[in-house]
C-alpha cells in the first residue's frame, strides 16, 4: 500500500507511516533499516527515526546488508563476469560483505566461475534450485545476516530463495533460450525472513544495480576495492602505479603468472578505464 512501511518487531510485522519531517528532509527509509517505532491505539505504528546505516544502496533501495550476494549461472543464461565484478567492487566501497552462489548445477557445474572467485577470497557456492544440491550449505553461510540477493535476469534468484524455504512461494520466470536471458519477476525489494536470526532482500536483478545512482568510483579508488590485489599493490616498482603498462607492476605480473585471475584484472582494466572519464567538477 502506497505511504506505508512495514517494520518487523518482537517477531510482529506492523503497518506504519513515516514522519512528515523525513519528507521535508529528503530521507526515504530503505529496506533494512533499523527504526525508533511509536506505537499508535490502532495498532499501527510510525517511524519516528532511522538509526545510522552501516551501509546503503540507492538502487536497490537496501540498508544495512552482512552479505549481498550475487547468483551467477553458466547455463542458461551464461553470466559474463564483469557484470558480478561491478557488484563486488561497489560492495567494496560500500562496506558491505560480498558472495558468488553458482546456480545451475544440474546442468553445468560452474566451475569457470567458481574458479575466478574462489580465487579472490569471496564466499562462494555451486547450488541447483531445482536438484537442491549445496542449498543446505548456502542456508548456513547465510545464518545470522542480513543478505541482499542480486543477479542478471534468469539465473534463478527467485528459484534459489524457493529452495532455500518453499514457504517463500515467489514467482518465477521462463527463460527464453532464443536470447539466452529471463524475465525479471521481482519488482520490488521485500525481506524474508528465514529462519529467526536471517532475513534475505530479493531484488530486482543486475539491471537495477545502478552505479549512476551511487557515489562515483575514481579510478585511483579502484585498486583497493580488488581484494586480491591486496598482497602486490604495495610492491609495485612505482608509488603512484595504475597497474596498467607500468613496468614493475607485481599486480599485472601477478595476473600474468596466474595469482590474480585474469578475468578480474581484466575486469580492473575497463572499470580503470570508463572510470577515468570522470571529471571531478562535473560532480560536485
Amino acid at each position: 500500500m502506497s505511504g506505508f512501511y512495514y517494520v518487523r518487531s518482537a517477531g510482529e510485522e506492523i503497518a506504519c507511516r513515516a514522519k512528515g519531517r523525513f519528507r521535508r528532509e529528503g530521507i526515504t527509509p530503505l529496506v533494512g533499516d533499523r527504526v525508533l517505532l511509536e506505537r499508535n491505539a490502532d495498532g499501527s505504528g510510525t517511524v519516528a527515526e532511522i538509526l545510522p546505516r552501516r551501509n546503503a544502496f540507492s538502487r536497490p533501495a537496501v540498508a544495512n546488508v552482512d552479505l549481498l550476494v550475487m547468483i551467477v549461472s553458466e547455463a542458461i543464461p551464461v553470466t559474463e563476469p564483469y557484470l558480478a565484478d561491478r557488484v563486488t567492487v561497489r560492495c567494496e566501497k560500500n562496506g558491505c560483505g560480498a558472495a558468488i552462489v553458482v546456480n545451475k548445477c544440474d546442468l553445468s557445474p560452474g566451475d569457470r566461475l567458481a574458479a575466478v572467485y574462489e580465487a579472490t577470497g569471496y564466499p562462494v557456492w555451486r547450488v541447483s534450485a531445482a536438484t537442491g544440491e549445496g542449498i543446505s550449505e548456502l542456508r548456513r553461510g547465510l545464518a545470522g545476516k542480513i543478505c541482499c540477493f542480486t543477479g542478471n535476469s534468469g539465473v534463478g534468484k527467485s528459484s534459489v530463495l524457493n529452495a532455500l524455504d518453499p514457504a517463500f512461494t515467489i514467482p518465477t520466470g521462463e527463460v527464453s533460450r532464443k536470447l539466452g536471458r529471463g524475465r525479471h519477476t521481482t519488482r520490488h525489494v521485500e525481506l524474508f525472513a528465514l529462519g529467526e536470526d536471517t532475513l534475505i532482500a530479493d531484488t530486482p536483478g543486475f539491471a537495477s544495480f545502478g552505479d549512476e545512482t551511487e557515489e562515483p568510483i575514481f579510478p585511483e579508488e579502484l585498486p583497493a576495492l580488488f581484494p586480491e590485489f591486496g598482497p602486490y599493490r604495495d610492491t609495485c616498482r612505482f608509488d603512484d602505479c595504475t597497474h596498467r603498462r607500468e613496468p614493475g607492476c607485481s599486480v599485472r605480473e601477478a595476473s600474468e603468472a596466474g595469482a590474480i585471475h585474469p578475468s578480474r584484472y581484466a575486469s580492473y582494466l575497463r572499470m580503470y578505464e570508463e572510470a577515468s572519464h570522470l571529471k571531478r567538477w562535473e560532480l560536485r
